[in-house]
Formats: C-alpha cells, sequence, structure tokens
C-alpha cells in the first residue's frame, strides 16, 4: 500500500544557547590535536538544536527525527538529552528542553500507543492505509514500550539537573496516570487491550501477525510491546530491554510521586506495578545460554521461546547499563554483552573497516553508528572507548556527520544522512571521553 509522500517541513535554524557555545569552545581547545573528531564533534553536537528544533507559539518545542518531518517520542529526547547536563545555568536551554516535555504530554494524552506524531493536526501519516485506530495529530501507531519510558526519562533528568518543577502540572500527572494504565493494561494484552495494528504493505516485520494482535503470549507480569525501538514487530513480544527500561521508568516515576504530587497511593500503585514486572523480567527474562552462561533475552513469550540477538537501536541489550536499569559490572549484563558482540548474535557483523552491531532494519552487513556509541559508552574501559570513538572518526564517510547503517567493508555505503539521534548519541560518547581525559 501506499507510503505517504515525505513532505519538506522547514526548519527555522535556532541560535545557539549560550551553554552549547561555550562546550563547543571547551572542544575546540582539547581537541585541537585531533582535527577531524574536533569537526565531528562541532557538526553534530549541535545538530538537534540546528537542524531539527522548532519553537512553538504555544511555548512547547517540536523536534523531527531529521529526514522525516515527524517526532518520534524516543528519538526527539535521545536528540536533546545531551544538551539536559547544561540546562541549570542557561534560560534558553531550559525552554527548549521543557517546551519538548511538556508537547511529549500533550502527545502522550492524545494517544499513548502512537510513536510517532505530527507537528499540527495535519492528518499526515507514513503509510495512509494503516489498520488501527488513527489520530489526524499521528505520524504512526506503532506500539513501542520504549517511547513512553523515554518521556519518563527526559522529564526525570531535566528535573534532577535544574531543579525546576514548572513542567510538573496537571497534564503532567494526567500523562502518568495514562502510562500506568496502559502499562497494566499491556500486562494482560489478549486479554484487556484494545490495540491492533495491521499494515498491508507486503513487509513483514511492518504489521502484527494474528489480525493485528500480534503472536501469543504467557501472563510474565511483563509488559506486551508490539515492536521494538527499530519500528520493527516483535518476534515474541515481551521486549526484555522495553521491559527494563520500564522497570527505570516506573522507579522515576515513584520519585514523581512522593516528592512532586505527594500521592502515596500513586507511590504505592507504581512501586507494585515495578516489582511485578521486574520479577518477570528476571523470572522468565533470563536464557542460559551454552556458551556464555545466562544472558538477558532480547525478547520472549512467556511460554519459553525466547529471541536471541542485539538490535542497534536503544532500548537493546547493550544499552541496559546505559538506562539505568543495572550496572555496566554487572554478571549477567557482562555475559550478555559478551554474546551480543559475538557471531552469537546474528547482527553482530565485521568487515575490513569495522565490526559491530547491526540491525534486522537495515540490510545485513550494515553497522550502526549508534551501536558504536553505545559500546563506547558502556564499555569500562578506557581502551575500548578510545577503539569506539576511532571506529567512528574513520566511518563517516567523510560527511562530518554520523549516519544509521554504514557497510562493515566500506563506509561510503551508507543509510539516512540525516540522523540527528546518531549525532547526538556520537556527542555524548565524545564529550565525556574528553571530560575523563581520554582525548
Amino acid at each position: 500500500m501506499e507510503q505517504f509522500r515525505l513532505p519538506k517541513i522547514p526548519m527555522p535554524k535556532l541560535e545557539l544557547p549560550q551553554a552549547i557555545q561555550e562546550v563547543i569552545r571547551e572542544a575546540e581547545e582539547k581537541l585541537a590535536h585531533r582535527p577531524k573528531l574536533l569537526q565531528l564533534f562541532k557538526n553534530c553536537f549541535p545538530n538537534t538544536l540546528e537542524t531539527t528544533t522548532k519553537l512553538m507559539e504555544d511555548g512547547t518545542t517540536f523536534v523531527i527525527t531529521g529526514d522525516i518531518p515527524a517526532s518520534w517520542l524516543r528519538d526527539s529526547v535521545e536528540q536533546v538529552i545531551h544538551y539536559v547536563p547544561f540546562a541549570k545555568e542557561d534560560k534558553d536551554l531550559q525552554r527548549i528542553i521543557s517546551g519538548l516535555i511538556k508537547r511529549h504530554v500533550n502527545y502522550v494524552l492524545i494517544d499513548p500507543y502512537a510513536n510517532a506524531f505530527n507537528e499540527s493536526a495535519n492528518d499526515w501519516h507514513w503509510n495512509t492505509t494503516d489498520v488501527t485506530d488513527m489520530s489526524p495529530w499521528v505520524w504512526e501507531r506503532k506500539f513501542e514500550i520504549d517511547s513512553l519510558c523515554f518521556v519518563v526519562r527526559l522529564a526525570y533528568q531535566y528535573w534532577k539537573e535544574t531543579e525546576l518543577t514548572d513542567i510538573f502540572d496537571a497534564n503532567f500527572k494526567k500523562a502518568i496516570r495514562t502510562i500506568v494504565d496502559l502499562f497494566k493494561t499491556e500486562q494482560h494484552h489478549f486479554e484487556k487491550s484494545p490495540y491492533r495494528f495491521t499494515r498491508n504493505n507486503g513487509i513483514l516485520t511492518d504489521s502484527l501477525r494474528n489480525n493485528g494482535l500480534g503472536m501469543p503470549v504467557n501472563y510474565t507480569g511483563m509488559i506486551w510491546s508490539g515492536f521494538r525501538s527499530s519500528d520493527d514487530a516483535c518476534d515474541f513480544h515481551y521486549n526484555v530491554p522495553g521491559n527494563m527500561f520500564a522497570v527505570v521508568a516506573l522507579r522515576q516515576m515513584q520519585e514523581f510521586a512522593e516528592w512532586v504530587f505527594r500521592d502515596m497511593d500513586l507511590l504505592a500503585e507504581l512501586k507494585e506495578l515495578e516489582i511485578e514486572v521486574n520479577h518477570g523480567i528476571q523470572l522468565y527474562g533470563i536464557y542460559r545460554h551454552p556458551e556464555f552462561g545466562p544472558i538477558y533475552a532480547y525478547e520472549t513469550d512467556g511460554f519459553g521461546n525466547y529471541c536471541l540477538m542485539d538490535d542497534a537501536g536503544t532500548p537493546g541489550l547493550m544499552s541496559i547499563p546505559y538506562l539505568g536499569y543495572t550496572t555496566a559490572d554487572d554478571p549477567i549484563y557482562q555475559n550478555t554483552r559478551r554474546f551480543a558482540l559475538s557471531k552469537e548474535n546474528p547482527f553482530y557483523y565485521e568487515g575490513k573497516v569495522a565490526k559491530g552491531i547491526g540491525s534486522p532494519h537495515t540490510p545485513e552487513d550494515y553497522i550502526w553508528h549508534m551501536a558504536l556509541s553505545m559500546q563506547g559508552i558502556t564499555a569500562q574501559t578506557a581502551e575500548e572507548k578510545l577503539e569506539m570513538i576511532a571506529m567512528l572518526e574513520a566511518t563517516d564517510a567523510d560527511t562530518g556527520f554520523m549516519h544509521e547503517g554504514f557497510h562493515a567493508d566500506d563506509p561510503t555505503i551508507f543509510t539516512r544522512k540525516w540522523f540527528a539521534w546518531s549525532n547526538s548519541l556520537f556527542s555524548q560518547l565524545v564529550y565525556k571521553a574528553m571530560k575523563d581525559g581520554l582525548l
């Protein structure tokens, strides 16, 4: 069926906030001995603000993903998350980030099952014939558990960094209520969920089987998800890293309930739900691998079937410590990491110029820059961090930016030359290494 013809949205170039200009000046001093890396950082660090961000008259902020004129809840958070540490003393950054949080809240209240939204109720859709309950605000309605978790993540980190509470209005609390109710519903997807999604375009990973319900699952306490963070359909609908992210989000929402809203009933409800989901992860989400020992599965159905892989997108198995579920030295995570970076992972590739994790979302032998950045961010040794930075620096195809996937033998063959999330994640890695004195 027909995909929507991508319209062009003019995004006014914002004047960079003072705090961001200062970071760039700092990099010019500390990375002067690495001219190519410096130029990459100067291109990538402000890329979200320069090319994808629009301040709206209602006080919100609209952030497109890059080469697609829609705002993904997940992508837009990760596109700005590297700016949050600089927001405490910068009013312009506070306006941008708090405005995005407010827009996310509006989107969640419009449709908590949707993953991507329009700037206005213009009725633009990625695919014009999706069989689901669409709104004119919704660009795509693939339910991905991580979308809602990212909304919580940005609000939490912004609050912790700035100590500002103006984002916590009645609509924010209503959005929390909406997220909790949806999580509870999707613990019992087949019995209680109104969500259905089919797309008859011939691409199997774009649609849910079983008349839009998805494949059968057993009750585990975990939360059902239709799609992965790559926007591809789950094989088994308990996505383990997504549920880990939900546990983290539930813990963060508990802090909102206790310290912002002073709602002890909501606090108790969130705590109970966190325990249920986490119990499901620990009971059903661990696979005893004959080579690596106990590892976290990527997906399971609760019937004893497992999908053993990792995907470059976040949340994935590599990103577990980044999400805050556990620490990088956790033994099961370490086993899982060794699995993900081996040929036992069907989406791990090694080529002439690079090695790393790709995705079923892109062709075979395509490694994702985001996977290399995440590997560096979660690495425990300086050597591995520097190895990832060198590999990223060498595979930009002299474009000055990060991409989605590139061929392991030839980085000049790549997907998505304008992918702001990838630029932001790379910037996180380089800035952290710079501050740690590794560069």
